[in-house]
């Protein structure tokens, strides 16, 4: 798709024509399962193809029907401007988190991604 066909918000023109690409992420992000995170990298290693920012852009344009929270920074911060949002997925799924240390910025957790990391080999339990 070029870029001359897509409007100003580089959407395409069509809500059904996502491009290929984001169809394949948005259905890596549907299956990891509840309580359970992947890193955008991951997300581009499993599908062979892209990077890490190629799976946050298609994340930030088209990731609000998905499971969004699941798919996140491999250092385990709670995605900017949507922390409070985030914060209650997990816990309402059972991620596991590390809780924050007072000197940390608004004493927010962090995903305890030794824990909360899927490698894609377990596919039972996703929604």
């Amino acid at each position: 798709m070029s870029e001359k066909s897509l409007p100003r918000d580089g959407r395409p023109e069509h809500p059904d024509a996502l491009p290929e690409y984001a169809e394949r992420v948005l259905e890596v992000a549907e299956l990891i399962p509840r309580g359970r995170v992947m890193t955008y990298g991951d997300v581009a290693e499993w599908l062979e193809e892209g990077g890490p920012r190629q799976v946050g852009r298609v994340m930030a344009l088209y990731g609000g029907a998905v499971p969004w929270w699941r798919v996140v920074s491999a250092g385990g911060v709670l995605l900017p401007g949507h922390e409070l949002e985030a914060l209650g997925h997990y816990r309402a799924e059972g991620t596991p988190l590390k809780e924050a240390s007072r000197a940390a910025e608004g004493h927010l957790p962090r995903l305890d991604m030794k824990r909360a990391r899927w490698d894609g080999g377990e596919h039972e339990g996703h929604t």
